[in-house]
């Protein structure tokens, strides 16, 4: 095994930004993007590909289209309508989001079109109800810079968001509609040479640039970067879907460089054996493995699957082999299976295990009619997939061989690695949307998108500190989280101080999800009524931590639960005095021994009695005061 070193490799990274806008609507009609998990209409699709208007399929359409999936929508009235369903044409494009697009495009200094034609991107995933994404392009050039590097910038469209993906059962994939409609754009940066940690930086000061605006969504989702990545010897750029945090950028990029390097050794041992397949080196082994003790197969045989045997000649040795840690043709072989549905693949180079025998493998070697210098895979899955499985594996390591590195696109996986997704779409993709006339850019426009540039970053910052007496790193940590507009809400409504609330909004849930909790359980209007509660006197600043973690982790829906459930009461001066007498009472040996530095083990005591009850300042002062009281009497 090679040690692996990216900065050999001539990496190229190019980001693809997709950003969604703060608007009260969706982009081609009046509903209002409302998060929401319960739904009243429910719906199925079966979608397939169909040719272009030069007569030509999208192989990533035809890819999606041989895994036979059913999609089925769930819709609530409140947050879709029969655009979302498809059985509505698309009403006029939202102002609000053209206007907010030009504003992105000037900030960038990026050539907006006078004239913008809406298209039709295949998309048969099931993610759009019509098969096809509307999106357009706004501007092409431009550029940012970050520190001393400057980034150009690609192309900037404005386009619709998915459906919401709720899962999979079987051959049924499940979206939901409230997302799908939602107008965002896509920003896509220049390819770029530079050290894989300087990335984020470049990520995270385009995302800047967009909030600085105060025109976009922040929050779980509402942004999401795509990278593409490419080796000097590679000749292929990869698309790199669904990082979700900036943190795995840069272990997805070290991971993708060094899955493409792999991929060219695989390529040329590959290339130094004589190797071709025809259909006798694929014989249904379902009789033979009758008696097998591996699960996986047994599992698939109740399930009246067929396991197939595929040798490969000369192959001994190949699909284990791995030029770097993790890299090997067996894992790209059962990426592509997993793709279709099925999770029952074993290669010849990791046997005997999961319960297939030296006996197993003995008989299936004669019924292949193969020797110690060939290679095998074993294949279960229904009946009806199964050619199209096999057909797609020979396919996929006749391309490593003769190519090298597939044209694929790929997923980002939370641990950095990549998975396959489907083939890269062909220009066959794209064509015109013929329900949606050109779309004009006036000079009036133009005019009010340049007069609308927004203040830099660190203007955004200054203003913040001093609008808020802020410090310097709380305000960037404000300004950077999904928490910035809910901030504002809180401090117009009520008077609490706003560094105690951006503290709790960017340090103490951060800490609490930190230690497993969730929180998406923390909804918006339960932390404004929090703070409410707070500046009423109803509770305490150390109750507002016990109030979301009990939220948070799933025993209280709300403020008011969560108090009832956690005992959180205040009570009167005269009775907090007489709890604390009562504590300097009980601990007097402490108090003669430590003085008036007994303050700190008889803060511990009454906080586990007080905790959300009192302010620790408070009761900080009572206990003082009645040391003192002690000593003095003493």
């Amino acid at each position: 095994m090679s040690e692996f070193s990216i900065d050999e490799l001539g990496v190229k990274v190019g980001l693809e930004i997709h950003q969604q806008l703060a608007t009260n609507k969706k982009l081609f009609c009046n509903c209002t993007p409302i998060d929401t998990d319960e739904y009243s209409i429910k719906f199925q699709r079966k979608l397939r590909a169909a040719k272009s208007e030069l007569g030509e399929y999208d192989p990533a359409a035809l890819f999606e289209k041989s895994k036979s999936k059913t999609i089925m929508y769930f819709a609530n009235p409140e947050s879709s309508c029969l655009v979302e369903q498809d059985e509505e044409p698309p009403h006029e494009l939202d102002i609000d989001a053209k206007n907010i697009s030009l504003i992105i495009a000037s900030a960038l200094k990026s050539d907006v079109f006078r004239e913008i034609y809406p298209m039709r991107k295949t998309v048969v995933d099931g993610s759009n109800t019509t098969g096809f994404q509307r999106t357009m392009l706004i501007s092409q050039g431009g550029s940012f810079n970050v520190e001393e590097k400057e980034i150009g910038i690609q192309s900037i469209c404005l386009e619709e968001d998915a459906a919401k993906i709720l899962g999979e059962d079987g051959a049924i994939k499940k979206y939901g509609l409230e997302r799908l409609g939602i107008p965002l754009v896509e920003i896509a940066t220049e390819p770029f040479e530079v050290k894989p940690h300087e990335i984020k930086k470049i990520a995270l000061a385009l995302g800047r640039i967009l909030r600085s605006t105060k025109k976009v969504k922040r929050g779980l989702g509402s942004i999401r970067q795509d990278v593409n990545v490419s080796i000097k010897d590679g000749n292929v750029v990869i698309e790199v879907k669904g990082v979700q945090q900036l943190d795995q950028l840069e272990k997805v990029v070290e991971y993708e460089a060094k899955r493409q390097h792999g991929l060219l050794k695989i390529s040329k041992k590959l290339q130094e054996i004589d190797w071709t397949h025809n259909e006798k080196d694929r014989k249904d082994v379902t009789e033979l493995f009758q008696k097998c003790k591996s699960k996986i197969i047994q599992n698939a045989i109740k399930k009246n699957q067929k396991i197939v045997g595929i040798s490969f000649r000369n192959m001994a040795g190949m699909f284990g082999y791995s030029p770097y840690e993790g890299i090997r043709l067996g894992k790209e072989v059962a990426e592509l299976v997993r793709f279709f549905g099925i999770g029952g693949v074993f290669h010849s180079d990791e046997l005997p295990n999961y319960g297939v025998e030296d006996t197993d493998i003995d008989d299936l070697k004669k019924i292949l009619e193969i020797n110690g210098n060939d290679g095998f895979l074993i294949l279960a899955a229904p009946e009806e997939k199964i050619s199209v499985v096999i057909d797609q594996i020979i396919l996929r390591i006749e391309y490593i061989r003769n190519e090298g590195i597939p044209i694929d696109t790929r997923l980002a996986t939370q641990n950095g690695e990549t998975k396959f997704l489907r083939p890269r779409p062909g220009a066959a993709r794209m064509y015109p949307e013929t329900d949606i006339p050109p779309i004009i850019i006036s000079n009036r426009e133009l005019e009010d998108a340049l007069n609308n540039i927004p203040k830099s970053w660190d203007d955004s910052i200054k203003d913040l500190q001093i609008k808020y007496q802020l410090n310097l790193q709380l305000s960037e940590q404000l300004f950077d989280s999904s928490y910035f507009e809910l901030f504002e809400k809180i401090t117009k409504k009520t008077k609490v101080n706003p560094t105690f609330v951006a503290s709790v909004l960017c340090s103490t849930i951060i800490n609490l999800e930190r230690n497993g909790l969730d929180s998406k359980l923390l909804k918006n209007e339960e932390i404004t009524k929090t703070f409410q509660f707070l500046e009423d006197g109803k509770i305490t600043k150390e109750s507002v931590e016990i109030i979301f973690e009990n939220i948070m982790n799933g025993k209280s829906h709300t403020i008011e639960e969560a108090m009832n459930n956690t005992s959180i009461e205040t009570i009167d001066e005269s009775e907090l005095e007489s709890i604390c007498q009562e504590i300097v009472e009980k601990n007097k040996k402490i108090i003669e021994n430590q003085k008036e530095r007994a303050i700190g083990p008889l803060m511990g005591i009454a906080m586990k009695e007080l905790r959300g009850k009192a302010s620790g300042e408070t009761i900080n002062k009572l206990l003082l005061k009645n040391i003192k009281n002690k000593l003095e009497n003493n």
